[in-house]
């Protein structure tokens, strides 16, 4: 049994003890717990990451009591716990994607072919995934080229699939993994002309300096290493209209690097990718399927949800130490707020 002393000096979430209460203090204004952080089921103890969280329930050195009750009522994919085993199983039939689904997958990327228009048909979509993939340029073959891209929409359609003419000459066409042939280059689409196609599909109608997060005509653009793909399309983009699984905290390692795709669909929807040669469009299914997983986790709602609202700037002042110090740690743990814009905010209503 825990002394009430003990309990006065341990976080709220994430469960660590501290000697002083200053210290909890202190814990708590660099720490950024919120009702956004992945949260164990059984023990309500929140996570960095679904990793954190996967070791906490599978890990190594598990949490005995919440293994033992997550190896008969947990998912292993999105890691919730459910009421029964029955529960379960129906659930299983939708989070991990079938052996049907995959091959399906597989065989509408055999019959996609190239789409260097930009559907019509899905200029309504305000979320949108973006798909390249390089081949090598320079003396080496090792700077990165873009010769193949891919825009779909939260249903999985294609919007944009084309190759793209790279400015400098190709000396890897790294056909193992591409399939990218000289000859699907020579009349593709210059690089320029891509860039101007994808930056007027992404703004839609505004100008870039007046894009804002909520209630814009700008689409949210998902994808995967994001910050590279752009720079490889020439294209700028504000990172407030941009959703990266690789920097996703959630979705990062427990050493807060980041997790490849490859991993993160294997882990969190069921299936493998990128086995053989690859294609963009796998690749924006991929990210979009994670985007809409982790927007659609059912978190707390809070007017200002972010540290960084003017609203919350004075949580944890210095200037508030001592009523600070005065309050339970589940009244801090109130008060305190993500450091990271939580993906189930885009499903809010605008203000």
């Amino acid at each position: 049994m825990e002394s009430s002393e003990s309990l006065r000096n341990k976080c709220a979430a994430c469960y660590r003890q501290f000697n002083r209460l200053d210290h909890l203090v202190d814990h708590m204004r660099t720490s950024y717990h919120s009702v956004h952080e992945p949260t164990c089921g059984i023990c309500k103890k929140h996570c960095r990451s679904f990793e954190s969280l996967r070791e906490h329930l599978i890990g190594p050195l598990p949490k005995v009591e919440c293994a033992k009750i997550f190896s008969v009522r947990g998912c292993n994919l999105c890691l919730d716990i459910f009421s029964s085993p029955n529960a379960l199983r129906v659930h299983r039939g939708t989070c991990q994607l079938s052996r049907g689904s995959v091959g399906g997958l597989v065989s509408r990327m055999a019959s996609l072919g190239i789409q260097d228009e930009l559907n019509s048909g899905t200029r309504g979509s305000q979320v949108v995934a973006l798909g390249c993939k390089m081949v090598g340029g320079g003396t080496d073959g090792s700077l990165d080229l873009c010769a193949r891209v891919c825009l779909i929409d939260e249903h999985e359609n294609i919007i944009f699939h084309t190759y793209v003419k790279p400015q400098i000459p190709v000396t890897n066409y790294r056909y193992e993994s591409t399939g990218i042939r000289p000859e699907f280059l020579r009349d593709a689409m210059p690089v320029k002309q891509v860039q101007r196609k994808i930056q007027d599909f992404l703004c839609n109608g505004e100008p870039t300096w007046k894009i804002r997060s909520r209630g814009g005509k700008a689409r949210i653009l998902v994808g995967h290493g994001l910050d590279h793909d752009l720079d490889c399309l020439q294209i700028e983009y504000p990172t407030l209209m941009m959703r990266d699984t690789a920097k996703y905290p959630p979705l990062m390692k427990t050493s807060k690097l980041s997790n490849s795709l490859k991993y993160l669909t294997q882990a969190y929807l069921g299936y493998e990718i990128q086995t053989g040669m690859q294609d963009p469009y796998e690749d924006c299914v991929a990210t979009m399927r994670l985007y809409m997983r982790m927007r659609n986790q059912n978190h707390g709602m809070e007017n200002y949800p972010l540290a960084s609202d003017p609203q919350n700037r004075n949580n944890f002042a210095s200037w508030r130490q001592n009523e600070l110090e005065r309050m339970a740690p589940e009244e801090m743990l109130q008060i305190s707020r993500s450091d990271y814009n939580c993906w189930c905010l885009d499903t809010k209503e605008s203000p």
